[in-house]
């Protein structure tokens, strides 16, 4: 536990509500920082987790679609929209995987879902393997989208013309509060360069102008580029040694698990599934015709196959 559970200041819920019309708005208390999130449906429960640099918004194209057979909860991971952003210590532990994963199993646990799927994009992606991994009497199924685990990207990260492109895995982990004030001088700007980049096309033009707003809203307010410099900070600092120890000790995923990512991003698929199969040995998976925002690039291919994976 935290000393100090600090609300994102500023934020606007309504900014996104009509993104997720139909959904109820939950505020859980976590363990250790506020979750903000939003559920609708009766069937068995499904958590979605957003990447960076977004927020549960990432989810709005596919969440109505998922929630006519599953009970949907889509949040933001701590430090992210309107969750809490709990200080930020010298190794951004605050800030690790395992917990904002704490976070989100009392979050469920508050929902009365002790047991449920998840599917995770981007940085939920790591914080949803590592509550496999963590938790394992918890998750039935585990989806990860647009992502190699963490230990599988540091060592790809040793190629130089790889490390060019993923620069942001250096720039945002550097001490703080160096990246984050390079950011916020030019907070908009920033913010649109990494999403067109990360798409196949580079382009926006995937972003709805409500979900970009959105997005805009989210990431100049409070401490948002300060606890996602956090985030990343966490990946070199204590992320990574918590999945070298799992490796170290033979602890793999057990659940049924299911990878996707987007071609463009990730061309080699032995590479993805070898990488994936280290930690996870039964994972199996596909790449589609996008870039890196499967869910708002490719969101009926994204719908039909997470829908039949979970159900």
């Amino acid at each position: 536990m935290h000393d100090v559970i600090a609300p994102v200041t500023g934020y606007r819920s309504d900014v996104a509500a009509d993104l997720l019309s139909g959904f109820s708005t939950v505020r859980l208390s976590g363990a250790g920082a506020e979750v903000f999130g939003r559920i609708r449906g009766n069937g068995p429960p499904l958590l979605l987790l957003h990447g960076y640099p977004q927020t549960h918004v990432a989810w709005c194209h596919i969440a109505d679609a998922l929630s006519h057979r599953f009970t949907v909860v889509v949040v933001d991971l701590r430090g992210y929209g309107g969750s809490g952003a709990p200080p930020i210590d010298g190794d951004a532990s605050a800030y690790s995987k395992r917990a904002m994963a704490a976070d989100l199993t009392a979050a469920m646990a508050e929902l009365g879902f002790h047991r449920f799927r998840i599917a995770g994009h981007d940085r939920g992606a790591r914080v949803a393997y590592r509550l496999a991994i963590d938790a394992p009497d918890r998750v039935e199924r585990l989806a990860v989208l647009s992502v190699l685990p963490t230990y599988a990207m540091w060592r790809k990260l040793t190629d130089p013309n790889y490390a060019m492109k993923a620069f942001r895995w250096f720039m945002l982990a550097q001490p703080a509060p160096l990246p984050q004030n390079l950011i916020a001088a030019m907070g908009v700007p920033y913010l649109h360069h990494t999403l067109a980049s990360w798409t196949k096309a580079y382009s926006l033009q995937p972003f709805s102008e409500a979900a970009l707003r959105a997005y805009e809203h989210a990431f100049t307010t409070g401490s948002y580029i300060a606890a996602s410099c956090a985030d990343y900070r966490a990946g070199w600092t204590i992320d990574r040694h918590h999945d070298d120890d799992d490796l170290r000790h033979g602890r793999t995923i057990a659940c049924p698990t299911l990878v996707l990512w987007g071609r463009s991003e990730f061309p080699d698929e032995a590479e993805m599934l070898s990488a994936w199969h280290e930690i996870a040995p039964v994972a199996a998976g596909q790449a589609l015709d996008c870039g890196h925002f499967l869910m708002e690039e490719r969101p009926e291919e994204t719908t039909a196959i997470l829908s039949g994976f979970f159900g």
